[in-house]
C-alpha cells in the first residue's frame, strides 16, 4: 500500500500537473479533516450526507440588563430556560409541499408540548372569545397596525378600506387559504382553537422568512419532559430544536408592572420609527422594551450583539457553529423606587378599596342610578358583583359545555341556552315588526339588546350602518336617539331610504347584486345578518347574563358555586355544599371573599376599583413609590406575549394596562387650594390676616356657587383656617378678586392670573417621568370655580405630586425621575442621575409658605382620621372632585411630612370614584405609619379589607 502511494507521488512530481495536484490534496485533506471532526469529535453522522458546506453568520443578542430598586432589590432579571424552536430552512418543490410538511411538523410539535403540560407561544393578534369565535385582541389603531403587519405594510395608511374592515374571521381565512401568502391550512379539518394555534406559529415563522437560519420560538420555559421528547423525535421534526435561552422574569410583578412594563419582539412599526443610526443596532428579530422602563431605557438595557458563524449543508441543516464575537450584557438600571414602600402602598390601597366596596354593597340584584340625587348615596347591588364575574371574563363560560364541567356550570348553561334563544327571538321580532314598540316603551333588557344591535353590531363592528353618512340633525334620527319615540324597525328602514346603510357589507346575505337590491331585500339581509351573528356573539352573551342575574334567573348561589368549580376560589367542600343547600347566604359568602381579598376590587371592576399613589422626595424630585391599581402580571406579556391574557386585560373594566398614576386625569378638587392661596397672597388680593366671611352661598356670579357646608356656614376665616376647613366660599372670593381689576370683574383676567401660578407649579406640562404621561389641562374658564379645583382643571396623580412637592419645599419645582443610577454588569457606575430643577416659583414671601403650611398642618391635627399620629409632623389637604350625578365623586389627598424643619416625603393619592376624600386620607395616614414605623407592619398592612373610619364632612 505504501509503495503504491510512493510511486503515485513520484509520477505526479514528474508530471506537469504537480502544482494542481498539491492544491487538490491539500483541499481534500481539509475536507476529510472537517468530516472526521464532525463524525468523531462532535458525535454526528455526516459522512453519508455531507456534500457541501455553506457558511453564514448569525447575530446573538446580549443578555438584557437588570432593573433594581434603590436598595438593590431585583425587580427584572433574566433566567435560563429551554425553548422549542423551528427553522424554516427546507427546500421545497412547491408551496403546497412546503405547507403540507411544515404544518405537519408544527402540528406534531404542538401535540408534544401540550401533552406535557406546556404551552405554545400565543402572541398572535387574534384570540378566541368566550363563545369560541375569533376576535381581535386589540381595537382601534392597534387593530389596524396588526392588519397592516399581516399584509406586510409599513404603515396603516397603505391599507385599503376593505382591508381596514377585515374581521378576525377574514384574517384567519386569508392566512389559511391565500394562494400566494396562505399557509394551506384546511379550516374544515380542525377545530378553531387548533386552526388558531397553527396560524399563530406559521405567522411567527413567516416574520423570519427573509432571514434564513434564524429560529422561530414555538414555546419558552418548557419542562424537561418536553425537552426529552423533542430530542427523541428530532429526526422526524425537521428544523425543530431545543435551545437554551434567556427569558425575562419579573419579581412581584403586579406591584411594579405599571412602572417597568414588559419586553417583546420588535414590531415593523417600531423598527421603522428608529433612526438610521439606531437601525444598525436593531434587527426585526430583536426582543425590545414594549412599555414602561423597559421601553424608555431599552438602549441602556440592550447590551451589544455578538456573532456566531454557522455551517449548513446543502439541504439547509445546521451542522456546526462557532462564536466569532462575544455578546455583551446590557447595563443594570437602579430605580429611585423603594420596593418595600411600593408593595406596602399598593396593599394599603387595595385593602381600602375593598373596604369601600363592602361599605357600599347591598343585598339586592339591581339598582337604578338615574334617580340618584347625591353621589355619596350610590350603592353597589350584589347583582353587579355577580355580573362582574361574567363581564370581566373571570368566569370562563366556554367551560360550561366541556365534558369536565361541574354540575352548576352545566345547569347554568341550560338556563342560558333557553334565555339566549328567547333573546335572539325577541330582537328579531322587534326588527321584523313594522308596528314595533317605541324604544322608550321597551323594557330595560330589550333596550340593552337593541342598543347593542344598532350601536355596536351594525355601527361599530360591521359598519353596515355608516356613522359618517348619518345626518345627526335629521328628525327621524333624533326621534330614535334622543326622543326615543320610534321603533327600531322604523329607524333602520328610514336609514336604508337615506342611504345610511353600506349594502356592500351585506353581500353574503343578499341575493344577486347588492347595488340593485330593493329596500325590503336589504332590510331582510340585515335581519339575517343580526340573527347569524348574535347566536355566537360573546359581547351579546354578556348582556344576556347581566339581565339573567338582574332578573334572578341565575342565582347568587349558582355564581358562587361556579367560582369553586372553576378553581377561581380554592375549593371548599363544606362551603360548596352549604351554598347548594341554602344554609350559606351567597351575599354573606361573597362579602367574606372580598374582605379576605380572595376576590379583589381590580378583578370586579366596580366603582371604586382603581387608585393611584405617587410618593416623592421633595428635595430631589425622585420618586419613592408610584402605585397604579390594579396591577397585572407582566411575565405573561414579556418574551412572547400571551394574547389571550392581553385581550382579557384590555376588556377588564378596571383597565389594568392604563397607568392610573401617570395617565388618568381628574379635577384636583380642593387639593388645589394651597396653590390658590399662594396666588391670592402673592398677587395681593388677600393678606395672611384677611378675613372673609362664609355664608354658605357665593352669589357674586351666576349661577350661584355653594360651599360644601351649605346650608350651614363657616363664618369668618383667614387663609390658614380656610385651608384647614377647606372653605369653598373663601376660595370663591379669592378667585373673584383675582378676576377683578378696579371695580370690574373679568373672568378671563382672573383665569390668566391663576394659570400663571399653575404653570409655575409645573401643572402646565408633564412631570418629566421616564414613562408615558398624559398631558395636563389647566382650567381655561370660570376662575371662581377653578379656584376650588373644578373648572376644566385636569391633572394626573404624578402632576399633583410634583405640585405638592414644590409646596413642601418652598417653591422648587423638580422634574420627577424614576432613576437612581445605572451600572455595568460588574457593578461599576455608568451614570448617576442628578435632580433636575424645572423652575423656582418666583416672588413668594416666606410668610406665604408659612401660612399655607400652617393651614395644611391644622387640617391634619383637627381631623379625627389622623388621630394616633401624635405630634408627628404631617401636612395635608383633602380633595373631592365631582364626575357626574350617577357616578361617585373622586377622592384625593395630598400632603408631605417633616422633621426638624426638613421635608422628608411628599405624596398625592387618588381613588377614582372613591366617594370622598376620607378614604385617601386614611391611605395617606397609613403610608406615614408604615414609612416611619409608627406601628407594627402587620397592623398596617393586614391582608384583608381595611376598617373604615368615620366619614369626615368637607372636601
Amino acid at each position: 500500500m505504501l509503495e503504491h502511494i510512493k510511486e503515485t507521488v513520484i509520477r505526479l512530481v514528474k508530471s506537469r500537473m504537480f502544482i494542481a495536484s498539491v492544491v487538490f490534496c491539500v483541499l481534500f485533506a481539509i475536507l476529510v479533516q472537517r468530516v472526521f471532526y464532525l463524525q468523531i469529535v462532535k458525535g454526528e453522522s455526516y459522512l453519508n450526507d455531507y456534500k457541501l458546506q455553506i457558511q453564514k453568520t448569525k447575530e446573538v443578542q446580549g443578555t438584557r440588563g437588570r432593573i433594581l430598586d434603590r436598595n438593590g432589590t431585583v425587580l427584572a432579571d433574566n433566567v435560563l430556560a429551554y425553548s422549542v424552536t423551528i427553522e424554516d430552512n427546507g427546500d421545497y418543490d412547491t408551496t403546497a409541499q412546503k405547507n403540507k410538511e411544515l404544518n405537519a411538523t408544527v402540528r406534531s410539535v404542538i401535540d408534544i408540548i401540550e401533552k406535557n403540560g406546556d404551552s405554545i407561544i400565543n402572541s398572535f393578534g387574534i384570540v378566541l372569545n368566550d363563545s369560541g369565535e375569533y376576535e381581535f385582541s386589540t381595537e382601534g389603531t392597534a387593530r389596524l397596525r396588526f392588519i397592516a403587519d399581516i399584509f406586510g405594510y409599513a404603515t396603516i395608511d397603505k391599507l385599503s378600506e376593505k382591508q381596514k374592515n377585515y374581521t378576525a374571521d377574514d384574517i384567519i381565512h386569508y392566512l389559511c387559504t391565500d394562494k400566494t401568502y396562505g399557509y394551506g391550512i384546511d379550516e374544515e379539518k380542525y377545530e378553531k382553537a387548533d386552526v388558531l394555534k397553527l396560524v399563530n406559529i406559521r405567522y411567527a415563522i413567516s416574520l423570519n422568512k427573509y432571514r434564513k437560519y434564524i429560529a422561530t420560538t414555538i414555546a419558552t420555559n418548557v419542562s424537561d419532559t418536553t425537552v426529552a421528547e423533542i430530542m427523541e423525535n428530532q429526526g422526524e421534526l425537521t428544523g425543530v430544536s431545543i435551545e437554551e435561552s434567556s427569558i425575562r422574569q419579573y419579581n412581584n410583578s403586579k406591584y411594579f408592572a405599571s412602572i417597568i412594563g414588559y419586553t417583546g419582539q420588535i414590531s415593523q412599526e417600531e423598527y421603522n420609527a428608529l433612526s438610521e443610526k439606531e437601525k444598525k443596532s436593531y434587527s426585526l428579530t430583536d426582543i425590545v422594551g414594549k412599555a414602561g422602563i423597559e421601553k424608555s431605557m431599552d438602549s441602556t438595557l440592550q447590551g451589544e450583539k455578538g456573532e456566531t458563524r454557522i455551517y449548513v449543508n446543502n439541504v439547509g441543516k445546521v451542522i456546526d457553529s462557532e462564536k466569532v464575537t462575544e455578546a455583551k450584557a446590557g447595563n443594570d438600571v437602579y430605580l429611585s423606587i423603594d420596593a418595600d414602600l411600593q408593595v406596602a402602598a399598593y396593599n394599603i390601597l387595595e385593602e381600602k378599596l375593598a373596604a369601600i366596596l363592602l361599605s357600599k354593597m347591598v343585598n339586592r340584584l339591581d339598582y337604578d342610578r338615574s334617580k340618584v340625587t347625591d353621589a355619596d348615596a350610590i350603592v353597589i347591588p350584589v347583582g353587579d358583583v355577580y355580573n362582574a364575574f361574567f363581564k370581566n371574563q373571570i368566569i370562563d363560560t366556554g367551560r360550561f359545555a366541556k365534558s369536565n364541567a361541574g354540575a352548576t356550570e352545566k345547569r347554568v348553561l341550560e338556563i342560558y341556552s333557553q334565555n339566549e334563544e328567547a333573546a335572539i327571538s325577541s330582537v328579531l321580532s322587534e326588527l321584523q315588526n313594522e308596528n314595533g314598540t317605541a324604544y322608550k316603551d321597551l323594557s330595560d333588557r330589550m333596550q340593552a339588546y337593541l342598543d347593542y344591535v344598532v350601536d355596536t353590531l351594525l355601527t361599530e363592528n360591521s359598519k353596515i350602518l355608516v356613522k359618517d353618512r348619518i345626518d345627526t340633525n335629521d328628525e327621524m334620527y333624533l326621534a330614535w336617539k334622543n326622543e326615543e319615540t320610534i321603533s327600531v324597525n322604523r329607524y333602520l328602514s328610514y336609514a336604508i331610504s337615506k342611504n345610511w346603510i353600506d349594502t356592500s357589507r351585506l353581500t353574503d346575505y343578499l341575493e344577486g347584486d347588492a347595488s340593485y337590491s330593493s329596500a325590503s331585500e336589504i332590510y331582510q339581509a340585515i335581519i339575517q345578518y343580526v340573527g347569524d351573528i348574535l347566536s355566537d356573539d360573546g359581547a351579546f352573551e354578556k348582556i344576556i347574563y347581566e339581565y339573567m342575574i338582574k332578573e334572578g334567573k341565575i342565582t347568587g348561589s349558582q355564581v358562587c358555586r361556579i367560582l369553586f368549580e372553576q378553581n377561581i376560589l380554592k375549593y371548599n367542600e363544606k362551603q360548596y355544599n352549604q351554598l347548594s343547600s341554602g344554609s350559606l347566604n351567597p351575599y354573606n359568602f361573597i362579602r367574606s371573599k372580598i374582605e379576605s381579598l380572595e376576590i379583589t376590587p381590580g378583578e370586579l371592576g366596580l366603582e371604586p376599583c382603581t387608585g393611584s399613589i405617587v410618593i416623592t422626595d421633595p428635595n430631589t424630585g425622585q420618586v419613592r413609590a408610584m402605585v397604579s391599581y390594579p396591577g397585572y402580571d407582566n411575565n405573561r406579556l414579556a418574551n412572547t406575549m400571551d394574547s389571550d391574557y392581553f385581550a382579557q386585560l384590555n376588556s377588564m373594566t378596571s383597565s389594568p394596562l392604563y397607568n392610573k398614576a401617570t395617565q388618568e386625569k381628574t379635577a384636583p378638587g380642593s387639593t388645589y387650594k394651597p396653590l390658590v392661596s399662594v396666588a391670592g397672597l402673592t398677587e395681593g388680593v388677600i393678606g395672611t390676616g384677611t378675613a372673609i366671611s362664609c355664608t354658605g352661598i357665593f352669589d357674586k356670579i351666576s349661577p350661584i356657587a355653594r360651599c360644601w357646608i351649605y346650608p350651614g356656614s363657616h363664618g369668618s376665616l383667614n387663609v390658614v383656617s380656610a385651608i384647614q376647613h377647606s372653605c369653598n366660599d373663601f376660595f370663591y372670593e379669592v378667585g373673584y378678586r383675582l378676576g377683578t381689576s378696579g371695580n370690574e370683574y373679568n373672568d378671563a383676567y382672573g383665569i390668566e392670573r391663576l394659570q400663571k401660578y399653575a404653570e409655575e407649579f409645573g401643572l402646565g406640562d408633564t412631570t418629566g417621568l421616564e414613562i408615558t404621561e398624559s398631558e395636563p389641562k389647566i382650567s381655561d374658564s370660570d376662575v371662581v370655580r377653578s379656584s376650588i379645583g373644578q373648572g376644566t382643571n385636569n391633572y394626573t396623580t404624578a402632576g399633583l405630586s410634583r405640585y405638592i412637592s414644590a409646596v413642601a419645599n418652598g417653591g422648587v419645582v423638580y422634574n420627577l425621575s424614576l432613576f437612581e443610577k445605572t451600572t455595568d454588569v460588574n457593578g461599576k457606575l455608568v451614570k448617576d442621575y442628578e435632580p433636575e430643577i424645572r423652575n423656582q416659583v418666583e416672588g413668594v414671601a416666606d410668610s406665604t409658605w408659612t401660612a399655607v403650611h400652617n393651614g395644611m398642618r391644622r387640617m391634619v391635627t383637627s381631623t379625627s382620621t389622623f388621630n394616633g399620629l401624635g405630634n408627628f409632623e404631617l401636612y395635608g389637604k383633602t380633595g373631592t372632585a365631582q364626575q357626574s350625578k350617577t357616578h361617585p365623586n373622586h377622592g384625593l389627598f395630598v400632603g408631605f411630612t417633616g422633621r426638624q424643619g426638613e421635608k422628608d416625603i411628599a405624596f398625592a393619592i387618588r381613588i377614582a370614584n372613591g366617594y370622598n376624600s376620607t378614604y385617601p386620607s386614611e391611605i395617606g395616614r397609613d403610608i406615614v405609619r408604615y414609612y416611619y414605623g409608627l406601628d407594627e407592619k402587620d397592623e398596617i398592612v393586614t391582608g384583608h379589607a381595611a376598617s373604615l373610619g368615620t366619614v369626615v364632612s368637607g372636601d
